[in-house]
């Protein structure tokens, strides 16, 4: 990864204009050509306890801490946004986080797998819940509606280790808590797969403030209301982070893949061709092989880090099946109880596992709906990826659980100097 900062030229266009369910992409594969993905390609163990993990790189203006409960991202001012990204994609894998979230209304704690096509997997705390923990997912940037988050209990996660798992193979992301899975979702259940993320990804870390001073009422709503800094500083660790790639498959790859080339713009897992060689090799082409124009790697060092905002997209479109329930529905839903009016079957079902419910909580969308570069490209910003939600509906059986009203896209924020920050952050 290169250490320089991102250019002044990359803030003005962030900021030059703030664009409507537009995301924020360097370069997205489907609707040009890019460089390649560098690839992971096996697996990498990090114990944050120990200091900074060399698989990532630290967005510029991030100062993070190491002690015994690991890598600690602190926020005390709004434009507070510490975020660590990992420097190698996977394509298809699995993702453990051993964390405890950082608490206070308004703060944001999120894992976040993120693709160049804004395909997106997500794990978020809000600050001020700390009793339950969001999950969401998106495909190529999709922010029509907002109805792919859900809410799952967990206890103190303000104040208690947990750990918090992705496994994304071709067929299914599974969610799971201390080992116990909290929601699957099929790729079926995705539009018949066309909406279920499906491009390599690289992995984001990072806590920062959706209650801003100058944030939408929708986003503040989500988070549950202002963040107060008298209470703060608001600290969330990272303890340790296991990444493997499956490389293209449904198991773990041994090595010997050097990067992920999209084939073609559709942006399907058909088209990404898997390259073999050293990862690490793919690494230096990336960075070596710029034109000129900053690589999104130019946002990072191994040093500092760039604030940021929320991960995460928006969603599919309304009439992909789905068995999780929509907003102001029942908050106990479990794979076994879905109604026999509900559109998804069991078979083809984005659920909560039985017994442990999950409310539906629709995130509006993701803070990525910035900006458009000078040349007249949609660029999003990515949440850690980026979540700047609409005001959610609130589930009628747990109010407490995602307050707010009718949904109703943010789109209509101020871009702070926080957001431009965020906006270079995932390019």
């Amino acid at each position: 990864m290169l250490s320089k900062p991102f250019s002044a030229a990359t803030l003005a266009l962030a900021a030059s204009s703030l664009v409507s369910a537009q995301t924020f992409s360097e370069c997205n594969p489907t609707k040009k050509t890019c460089p390649p993905n560098p690839a992971l390609g096996s697996k990498v163990d990090c114990d944050f306890t120990k200091g900074d993990c060399g698989f990532f790189g630290k967005a510029v203006g991030t100062d993070i801490k190491h002690n015994g409960n690991g890598a600690e991202f602190s926020i005390s001012q709004d434009s507070d946004a510490p975020t660590i990204r990992g420097n190698k994609y996977i394509f298809f894998g699995r993702v453990d986080v051993e964390a405890q979230a950082a608490p206070g209304r308004g703060i944001v704690t999120s894992v976040v797998l993120l693709s160049d096509d804004l395909d997106e997997i997500d794990w978020e705390w809000l600050g001020g819940d700390a009793g339950h923990v969001q999950t969401n997912y998106f495909s190529k940037g999709d922010t029509s509606v907002y109805d792919r988050s859900a809410s799952h209990p967990v206890a103190a996660a303000t104040t208690q280790f947990h750990k918090y798992s992705i496994e994304w193979t071709s067929s299914a992301i599974v969610w799971s808590i201390d080992g116990q899975p909290v929601r699957t979702l099929a790729s079926d259940a995705a539009k018949g797969g066309a909406a279920f993320p499906q491009t390599p990804m690289q992995v984001k870390l990072g806590t920062w403030v959706a209650g801003r001073k100058d944030a939408p009422e929708g986003t503040v709503t989500w988070a549950g209301g202002r963040a107060d800094y008298s209470q703060s500083p608001f600290v969330g660790y990272y303890k340790s982070i296991s990444i493997v790639d499956y490389a293209g498959k449904d198991k773990p790859a041994n090595g010997g893949i050097k990067e992920y080339v999209y084939g073609d713009q559709s942006g399907s897992k058909q088209s990404i061709k898997i390259v073999p060689g050293n990862s690490d090799d793919a690494v230096k082409d990336r960075t070596s092989s710029k034109d000129g124009k900053d690589d999104d790697d130019d946002k990072f060092s191994n040093t500092k880090s760039v604030e940021m905002p929320p991960p995460g997209r928006a969603s599919t479109t309304s009439n992909e099946p789905s068995a999780s329930l929509p907003a102001a529905t029942s908050a106990a839903a479990t794979s076994a109880a879905t109604p026999a009016s509900t559109p998804a079957a069991s078979n083809k079902a984005d659920t909560a596992v039985a017994g442990l419910p999950s409310t539906s909580s629709p995130r509006p969308a993701p803070l990525s709906t910035l900006a458009a570069s000078a040349s007249g490209t949609a660029s999003r910003v990515p949440a850690l990826s980026d979540r700047l939600p609409t005001s959610a509906a609130t589930s009628s059986t747990n109010p407490a659980t995602l307050p707010g009203s009718a949904a109703a896209p943010r789109h209509a924020a101020s871009l702070s100097a926080a957001l431009i920050a965020f906006a270079a952050l995932l390019l």
